[in-house]
């Protein structure tokens, strides 16, 4: 059944993908500006950048933890393992001196000190927890569907949405959130692009094609799997990191502006 639900998963963002190259969104080229070992261990779900240090949540169950990581070596400085058995680890995002993290299935969060990764408190929600960021009013939380919901940073507890479209149609598996400049960046999962989310309208207004950054099918355990999931800015410096489920590297990025006729 799992295996039968990720077919048609993938043929769901295969169609939102082939819509898109179709439509009038641009899609938005890149240059690589540098680049950085990442764990190929580390089944990525969740991504932040903070005061020089990459923060990142991992998945599956036995092997979700959150995590510190210095940027150029890659290595681990903090970690603790998702608390309680059998939950999924998924999206994270820092808010003041709490880091947040999502669970899959779980139906339940964790709160945990930012400075020490000490576990502090778990909250509640409905449906699945797949990717967190925030505006800084609000955390914004995608579940898989085209909704993100907006939360209240200090109660944790729904206080709106955000219906996303593209080209006019529901987007669906919206996975690993940013807020960059102004705009919600969403990995779509299952495919190796991005994209932009104006979030007063709902509507992406640009996707970022990231194909040629994933790594060759023999590289990692599950090519099919092994997809672009990690987005982390540096608002002060103004750099967009990516990287993705077991990749060998995060990629700092920076973005072009599309080739005429790239639509």
């Amino acid at each position: 059944m799992k295996r039968f639900a990720m077919v048609l998963a993938f043929l769901a963002a295969s169609l939102a993908c082939a819509t898109a190259a179709a439509s009038d969104v641009p899609v938005y080229g890149y240059t690589v500006t540098h680049t950085w070992p990442h764990d190929t261990h580390a089944y990525t779900e969740g991504l932040f950048y903070l005061d020089g240090y990459l923060y990142e949540g991992t998945g599956n169950v036995g092997h979700s933890f959150v995590r510190k990581v210095d940027l150029q070596s890659g290595k681990v400085l903090q970690q603790v393992a998702t608390p309680g058995p059998g939950f999924f680890g998924e999206g994270i995002v820092a808010w003041k001196d709490h880091l947040i993290e999502l669970t899959w299935r779980g139906q339940q969060g964790f709160v945990f000190d930012l400075a020490t990764l000490k576990p502090l408190a778990r909250f509640s929600y409905p449906g699945e927890g797949w990717g967190l960021t925030t505006d800084g009013k609000h955390l914004l939380m995608s579940d898989g569907t085209p909704t993100l919901r907006l939360l209240d940073p200090e109660t944790l507890q729904q206080v709106g949405h955000i219906d996303v479209t593209a080209d006019g149609e529901p987007l669906a598996n919206l996975n690993e959130l940013e807020w960059v400049n102004g705009q919600i960046y969403a990995n779509v999962w299952l495919t190796q692009r991005i994209a932009r989310i104006d979030p007063a309208s709902g509507k992406v207004v640009g996707w970022i094609d990231l194909t040629e950054l994933a790594p060759r099918a023999e590289d990692t355990p599950d090519p099919a799997n092994d997809v672009l999931n990690g987005i982390a800015y540096d608002a002060a410096h103004d750099r967009l990191f990516v990287t993705g489920k077991r990749w060998p590297h995060v990629y700092e990025i920076r973005l072009t502006e599309p080739r005429s006729g790239q639509r």
